[in-house]
C-alpha cells in the first residue's frame, strides 16, 4: 500500500498525517512536541479509534523523525518505509521564488534557506522537517508547499508598500501574506457549501488560531491579505502584536534600553498579542475564561481582537465592491462561537443575521448565518494537509 507523509515542522514540534495513496484516506496524525526539551512526547491517532503515547527525550528534528517512523512501524501502520512514496513540507515562505508547489531539491532547499528571513520562526524549522526526512526517506518523492504562494495573485496596488520602489526591485520588500494553504482550501470548500462556481464569489476567509490573517478571494484568486512582508504584521495573535507603527518600535527600543532590533521584533513576535495584552496566557480559551471572571485585561484583549477582524473585514468589502461569503476558519475560527457571534452582530448594518443553532456546532463545516442573511457567513474546518497531499499526489503522478 503506498502512503504519502504530510509534514508541519515548527521550531519544537512536528505535526504529520499519513495518508494512503488509493483511497485518500488518513491512516495516522499526531504530534511530536516539545522537541529539544525535557518532557518530548508523541502523540498519535490512527485507525477507528486507536491512540499512542509515548514520552522520551528527543534532542533534535532527526530524532524525532527516526522515533516517528519507528513507532509507524511498530504498530504495523507502515510495514516497510519504501511504502512511503512522497513527503509533503508545509514551508511558510516562498517569496517570490514560488508560486506553486515544487519538488524540493538542492536549489530549492537553498531558496527557503534565503528566504528565512521573511519567516525566522518558520522558514528555518520548515528546513530541519525537510532535511531529516530526506535522511530517512531519501527514495520519497519530497515536496514543498508555500504558505505564500495563494497571495502571488495579489495585485501591485495591495502587495506593494509605499516606500522607495528600489527596495522592492533590489530586496524584494512587499506584502508576501501567510496561511494561503488554508486559505486557498476554505474558499474552495465555501464554494461548494453556497452551491456557486468560486471564480463568481467575493469571499473573506478569516483564519484565526495561535497566527491569524484575513484573506478577500475575489473570483477565485487571493486579492488582499492582512499579513504582510513577515506573518508579524495584521491581526493580534496569540504572541504577536499584528499592526504597529514602526516609530513606536525605535521609540521602545530606547525606553527599554534595547540594543538591537532583533530584541524588539523577539518582543512582537513573541511577548505581545493575546499574551501581552492579557497578562493572562497566549490561548484563546484561556483569555476568555478569564474575561468570564471579571479580568479587564483579558477583556481589552478580546475587544482588541474583534476589533482588529472588523477593521480588515470592512477593508475588504470596500476593496471588493460587496462580498458574498464570510468564513471562520482555524483554532479560534472553528471553535469560538463567542467570536464569530460578536463579528456578525457588528456586521447586522449590512443584512447579517446569526443562526444561534448553527453557530453553536464547534469544529464542524456549517451556514452559521441565517436563511434571510444577505451575506453568507460559514464555520468551515481547515484540512491544509489534505491540500499538501493533493499537491504531492500531483507531483508523483507527473514524475
Amino acid at each position: 500500500m503506498e502512503k504519502i507523509m504530510i509534514i508541519n515542522s515548527g521550531s519544537s514540534s512536528l505535526k504529520f498525517k499519513l495518508f494512503d495513496n488509493e483511497d485518500r484516506q488518513v491512516l495516522a496524525s499526531g504530534i511530536l512536541e516539545r522537541i529539544g526539551l525535557s518532557g518530548s512526547r508523541l502523540k498519535l491517532k490512527y485507525g477507528p479509534d486507536k491512540k499512542y503515547e509515548l514520552t522520551q527525550d528527543i534532542t533534535n528534528h532527526l530524532q524525532a523523525i527516526e522515533l516517528l517512523l519507528k513507532v509507524l512501524k511498530e504498530l504495523d501502520i507502515v510495514t516497510d518505509l519504501s511504502e512511503i512514496k512522497g513527503v509533503g513540507h508545509r514551508v511558510v515562505a516562498g517569496g517570490e521564488y514560488f508560486s506553486r508547489p515544487v519538488v524540493i531539491d538542492n536549489d530549492v532547499i537553498k531558496k527557503i534557506k534565503e528566504l528565512a528571513e521573511l519567516a525566522p520562526l518558520h522558514n528555518p524549522a520548515n528546513l530541519n522537517g525537510i532535511k531529516a526526512f530526506r535522511k530517512y526517506l531519501p527514495q520519497a518523492t519530497a515536496v514543498a508547499v508555500f504558505d505564500t504562494a495563494f497571495h502571488q495573485t495579489l495585485p501591485e496596488e495591495n502587495y506593494l508598500y509605499s516606500t522607495p520602489y528600489e527596495w522592492y526591485e533590489d530586496f524584494g520588500v512587499r506584502r508576501y501574506g501567510a496561511h494561503g494553504i488554508s486559505h486557498e482550501y476554505v474558499a474552495n470548500e465555501a464554494a461548494k457549501l453556497m452551491g456557486r462556481p468560486l471564480t463568481e464569489l467575493k469571499l473573506i476567509t478569516c483564519h484565526l488560531g495561535a497566527g491569524a490573517s484575513i484573506t478577500a478571494v475575489k473570483n477565485g484568486r487571493s486579492f488582499d491579505t492582512s499579513m504582510g512582508f513577515t506573518p508579524l504584521s495584521g491581526l493580534q495573535m496569540a504572541t504577536r502584536a499584528g499592526d504597529v507603527d514602526i516609530s513606536l518600535a525605535n521609540y521602545m527600543m530606547k525606553k527599554l534600553e534595547l540594543s538591537s532590533m532583533s530584541e524588539m521584533v523577539y518582543l512582537l513576535n513573541e511577548k505581545s498579542g493575546f499574551l501581552g495584552v492579557s497578562g493572562v496566557s497566549a490561548d484563546m480559551r484561556d483569555v476568555e475564561e478569564a474575561a468570564e471572571t471579571g479580568n479587564k485585561r483579558a477583556q481589552l484583549a478580546i475587544k482588541l481582537f474583534y476589533h482588529n477582524i472588523l477593521r480588515y473585514v470592512g477593508q475588504y468589502i470596500t476593496e471588493m465592491g460587496g462580498v458574498d461569503g464570510i468564513v471562520f476558519t482555524g483554532g479560534i475560527g472553528e471553535n469560538s462561537p463567542e467570536t464569530s457571534e460578536e463579528i456578525m452582530k457588528k456586521l447586522s448594518y449590512l443584512g447579517v443575521t446569526l443562526n444561534e443553532t448553527e453557530n453553536k456546532k464547534r469544529g464542524q463545516k456549517t451556514i452559521i448565518s441565517g436563511p434571510d442573511s444577505a451575506i453568507t457567513v460559514m464555520r468551515i474546518p481547515t484540512d491544509e494537509e489534505y491540500i499538501i497531499a493533493q499537491n504531492v499526489w500531483e507531483k508523483i503522478t507527473a514524475n
